[in-house]
This record gives C-alpha cells, sequence and structure tokens, in this order.
C-alpha cells in the first residue's frame, strides 16, 4: 500500500513538474476552490485562526483572507512538483528578485554563523533552495512515512548544495557544530513541538501559543547571526526576503527570546498574509485545557 501511495504521489508530483509554473498554480487553485467549498477540518482550521490572528478585521474580511490562504497553500502544493523535480538551474531562473542577503553574507565573511529562520510563508522549500548559494547549509529534516518520497524530498532538497540532518540528538549536535564553524543552519521556528519540554507558551499574534525553543536555543549556543527568510509567490515565480533579527531574540532570558522569534514571524507574515499557512493549529497550547482556541 505505501509503494502504491508513494508512486501515486510520485506520479502527480511529475505532472505538476512538465506544466509551466503558472498552469501547475492555476491547477491547483481551482483544485483548492473546490476543497474550500466542500469544508472540512482544514477549512475550519484556517478561519478558526483567521478569526484570532485578525479580529480587527470584519467577517467578510476575515473569511476572504482565510479563502486566500487556503488557495495559496494549494497553489504551494501545485508548486512542489516543479520546485523538487525541475533542475536546480531552472527553478533558480524563478527567483525573480532577492533582498537583504547582505545580511547572510556579511556575517559567513566575518566567521559568524548564521541561523536562518524560515516560517511557513510562501514556499520554503525555494528558500531553502536559495541558501544553499549563500554558503554551506546544514537544515534539520524529519523524513516522512512513504520511504520512496522521501528520499525524493532529500534528493531534491539537497541540489543546491545543503546538508539534511535527522531530527534527533545527533543530527541537532551536526547542527550545532555546523553553525559553530561559520555556516547557515535553515530552521522552520513556528512548528508547534510535540513534547511539553520543548516549547513554551508566549504570544504570536496577540495570542498564547506554544513556541518550540530549538531556534532560540541554536542562537544563544552557537552565537549565531539570527535572520529571517521566505520567499513569497509572486507572479512568474518567487521573491526572496531576509530580515534582521530584533536584538532581543539573543537574550538569555528564553521567553524575551521567544516573543522576539514570533515578532519576526509576524514581521515576516505582514509582508503577505494570504501566503502564511494558516491550515494547522497555531494556536495550541500547553497543555491545551489553557487556551481551548479549537473546539474540534
Amino acid at each position: 500500500m505505501d509503494v502504491f501511495k508513494s508512486l501515486t504521489v510520485k506520479f502527480l508530483l511529475f505532472l505538476m513538474a512538465i506544466l509551466p509554473i503558472a498552469a501547475a498554480r492555476t491547477f491547483a487553485r481551482q483544485l483548492g476552490r473546490l476543497i474550500w467549498f466542500l469544508g472540512g477540518r482544514s477549512y475550519r482550521v484556517t478561519c478558526r485562526n483567521i478569526e484570532l490572528a485578525y479580529p480587527e478585521l470584519d467577517g467578510p474580511e476575515q473569511s476572504n483572507l482565510a479563502k486566500q490562504s487556503f488557495l495559496s497553500t494549494a497553489e504551494l502544493t501545485g508548486e512542489m512538483g516543479w520546485v523538487w523535480l525541475r533542475p536546480w538551474s531552472k527553478v533558480h531562473q524563478r527567483i525573480m528578485q532577492v533582498s537583504g542577503s547582505e545580511l547572510v553574507t556579511d556575517a559567513l565573511e566575518d566567521g559568524r554563523g548564521v541561523v536562518v529562520l524560515a516560517p511557513h510563508l510562501g514556499n520554503w522549500e525555494v528558500l531553502g533552495l536559495h541558501l544553499g548559494t549563500l554558503g554551506q547549509v546544514v537544515s534539520l529534516y524529519e523524513p516522512v512515512k512513504l520511504e520512496l518520497l522521501s528520499t525524493l524530498i532529500v534528493r531534491a532538497r539537497q541540489r543546491s548544495g545543503a546538508v539534511l540532518v535527522p531530527t534527533n540528538k545527533r543530527g541537532i549536535a551536526s547542527l550545532v557544530k555546523s553553525v559553530r564553524a561559520g555556516h547557515i543552519a535553515g530552521i522552520l521556528p513556528d512548528q508547534v513541538p510535540t513534547q511539553s519540554a520543548s516549547g513554551e507558551n508566549v504570544e504570536f499574534m496577540g495570542n498564547l501559543c506554544f513556541t518550540g525553543t530549538l531556534s532560540s536555543n541554536i542562537i544563544r549556543r552557537t552565537g549565531a547571526l539570527a535572520v529571517f527568510g521566505f520567499a513569497q509567490r509572486i507572479s512568474g515565480g518567487f521573491q526572496i526576503r531576509y530580515l534582521p533579527a530584533s536584538e532581543k531574540i539573543y537574550s538569555e532570558d528564553i521567553s524575551e527570546s521567544l516573543v522576539a522569534l514570533n515578532t519576526g514571524v509576524e514581521k515576516c507574515i505582514s509582508y503577505c498574509p494570504e501566503q502564511y499557512q494558516w491550515e494547522y493549529k497555531r494556536f495550541r497550547t500547553h497543555p491545551r485545557e489553557l487556551s481551548q482556541v479549537y473546539k474540534y
């Protein structure tokens, strides 16, 4: 069964890869419209997240932003075949604009490691590939359950020179060692931890949410420069932005550091809020009873 699922997914990825990127996005967006119309769990979670994150918007504005986010995530899915299976040189040509990359390169030239914090915004796969053009990169990777698909993803993510390490103690140790040696680490900072010891409840978009401490701990342990980055979806391709982090992210007070981390994610989202992945329960707390904002 797993082999069948893997082959099916790979076929769909190949189908998207042979289409022009605009066509792949359009096809996925139309499919997203159908899924949105049918409703379901992702629909409910997206709408609830927008209500929590943007209480200042009226009902129709919240509904429109939720729908646009849902369709943007559908476009992301349509892009994956294109990004993973096309030659890196072809994907690179679709990076139309880059701003702020000197934040990374200047630090590397000074011998300082860089932790690039990449929220689930736009297409983080493209950002990860672009990082490989700036310097030596190590990123954490948790294999997907389908082994054949996992192999494809690892190969795709390493095309521009990145090295993937597992999300265990040995992998994290390798990442820390690389950053201390003056290289780049790419981390998704807005994943909700599964273990209580791996995060704290701090504010994000005006709400308490359980925020992982891994990024802040690595930054403080290595003395690395913290930079936020994302690949925004634009007509014909992508615009990559690198943004400086607040000085408070280096604080020894972990709560203060995490607030600065979430504030940085909020700033990234402000550029294109409809391209943030609002489809998962970002505002969960630990224990969950502390803030029961989801009823499903």
